[in-house]
């Protein structure tokens, strides 16, 4: 892809800008999900769910795109590897994340956010991997994203390295993810600052972009 247009640190350009809202699924985030036990009480001591809805919902009415993705796994597998103690455990427990499954649909509180043509599906814990969101924001002009999601170590720190190896402006929001303990978030956190452009609260993030 070209070079970005604004380097990271010099503000945001709204006009070059979407939001990866990457695995706010059931399965993710409520109790009765797959991940539930390990990341069902987290989420909801952290307060993730509302700050992040707010978020997007101000990036909508800015005019931004708002991509969700969602882990799913189709009865012929997709393009599922079992490749990662991960990847395996999801594979055991695939008919839990068939795309009409109710541990696949995103949680009510973001129901309402998802776009006809921008929820996209895939089997890799990358948001970015084998579902054509990065050809999308090639070709919509997109060179900087901003992600929200859970986990904070999982699909986040995946997205966003991989957002930057692809070329990629990508600034994690530290107050709309969460992982199964403050340590790892943190943790995750450091690294992203390094292998990112920077995170940035929400706050910062809508003052960026003006």
């Amino acid at each position: 892809m070209a070079a970005p247009a604004t380097p990271p640190g010099h503000g945001i350009d709204p006009r070059r800008t979407a939001i990866l809202a990457l695995h706010w699924q059931v399965n993710v985030i409520e109790p009765e999900g797959f991940f539930g036990p390990m990341l069902a009480t987290p989420v909801a001591e952290s307060g993730v769910v509302d700050r992040a809805v707010r978020f997007h919902d101000a990036i909508r009415a800015a005019g931004l795109p708002l991509i969700f993705t969602r882990f799913t796994v189709p009865e012929d597998e997709g393009q599922l590897i079992r490749n990662t103690g991960f990847m395996t455990a999801v594979g055991a427990a695939q008919e839990s994340f068939r795309p009409d499954s109710s541990g696949a649909a995103l949680i009510d509180a973001m129901a309402h956010q998802a776009e006809p043509g921008l929820v996209f599906d895939n089997q890799r814990l990358s948001g970015l991997a084998a579902n054509g969101v990065a050809a999308w924001l090639t070709e919509h002009g997109i060179d900087t994203v901003l992600v929200t999601g859970v986990a904070t170590n999982l699909t986040v720190e995946q997205t966003a390295r991989h957002g930057t190896d692809l070329g990629f402006i990508v600034h994690p929001i530290i107050d709309c993810m969460a992982a199964p303990t403050p340590e790892v978030h943190a943790a995750s956190l450091a690294n992203l600052d390094l292998t990112t452009a920077g995170c940035l609260s929400a706050e910062e993030a809508l003052a960026l972009l003006g």
